[in-house]
C-alpha cells in the first residue's frame, strides 16, 4: 500500500493544477497494435485523433509506424515514423494603432515526423517501476498556401506559409506500480519538450487494464502546460481526458 500512495499523490497534485482562463479541455483517443518478432524485438502501429475548443473543435490526427529492440531487460531502443494531419488554429494580426490588419483562418495542414528513443527502467520488490525516456524528434511542416483576409484593402489573399522543421528532445521520468497478474497498471509521468528552452511540461496520471495478454485499455487524464512557444505554434494550456486500446498479436 506504501508504494501505491507514492501513485495517489502524485494524481492529486496533477489533480491540484490551476485551471487557468487560457486553458482548453479536450479528448485523446489512442489505438494501437503490436507484433512480437523475436524475444526482443517487436514493430507496432499507432494512431491518435484529438480534439480541442472544450470538445467542440478537431484538433488533429496521426498514424505512425514504429519499431523497439530490447538488448536487455532494463533497456529499450525505438525508432518510428508519424504522419500528422493538424487544425492549424487561425492567427489575427494588427497594426500599429491596434486595428485589425490580416486574418487567417484555421486551415488543415499536415506535418512529418521521426524519433528515436532510449528508455531505461528499474523494478524495486515493491512492485514499483521508475522509468526515464530520453526521445529526440524531428518535425517537418512542408510549404503550404493558405487564404487570409485583409482588413486594410478589405479583400482574400493567398498568403504562402514556409516549409520550417523543428527538433526537439523529450525526457520522461514514470512511475507506475507494475504487479504481475494484475488488471490494473496505475501510472504517473512528467515529460519535458525542449528546444534549446522548456517549451511545453506535460503531467499525466492514468492506469492501464488488461484483461489477456492480448489486449490493454487505457484511462488518463494529461495536463499540457505551454511554456516558450513560437507565436506561429501558439496553444493554450490543455486538459485531456484521454483513452485507449493496443492490441498485442
Amino acid at each position: 500500500m506504501n508504494t501505491f500512495k507514492l501513485l495517489v499523490v502524485a494524481a492529486l497534485t496533477a489533480m491540484s493544477l490551476p485551471m487557468t482562463a487560457q486553458s482548453e479541455t479536450g479528448l485523446w483517443m489512442e489505438l494501437g497494435a503490436e507484433k512480437k518478432l523475436s524475444k526482443k524485438f517487436s514493430v507496432g502501429l499507432e494512431a491518435d485523433l484529438r480534439t480541442r475548443n472544450d470538445l467542440k473543435t478537431m484538433d488533429r490526427w496521426s498514424i505512425g509506424l514504429n519499431a523497439e529492440y530490447k538488448p536487455v531487460k532494463y533497456l529499450k531502443l525505438d525508432a518510428g515514423y508519424t504522419l500528422l494531419n493538424n487544425n492549424f488554429r487561425e492567427d489575427v494580426s494588427y497594426n500599429a494603432d491596434g486595428s485589425y490588419n490580416n486574418w487567417r483562418p484555421s486551415y488543415w495542414g499536415i506535418r512529418h515526423r521521426v524519433n528515436a528513443s532510449v528508455t531505461g527502467t528499474y523494478k524495486f520488490q515493491n512492485n514499483l517501476r521508475i522509468s526515464l525516456r530520453e526521445r529526440w524528434q524531428y518535425t517537418y511542416r512542408p510549404e503550404k498556401t493558405v487564404t487570409r483576409w485583409d482588413f486594410d484593402n478589405s479583400w482574400w489573399e493567398d498568403k504562402v506559409r514556409g516549409g520550417k522543421g523543428k527538433n526537439q528532445l523529450r525526457s520522461r521520468l514514470q512511475l507506475e506500480y507494475d504487479k504481475k497478474g494484475a488488471l490494473f497498471t496505475p501510472y504517473a509521468n512528467v515529460e519535458l519538450y525542449n528546444s534549446w528552452a522548456v517549451e511545453k511540461i506535460r503531467y499525466t496520471i492514468g492506469t492501464d487494464y488488461s484483461p489477456s495478454k492480448q489486449h490493454t485499455f487505457s484511462l488518463f487524464y494529461r495536463y499540457q502546460n505551454m511554456k516558450n512557444v513560437d507565436v506561429d505554434e501558439y496553444d493554450p494550456d490543455m486538459h485531456y481526458i484521454g483513452v485507449g486500446y493496443k492490441f498485442k498479436f
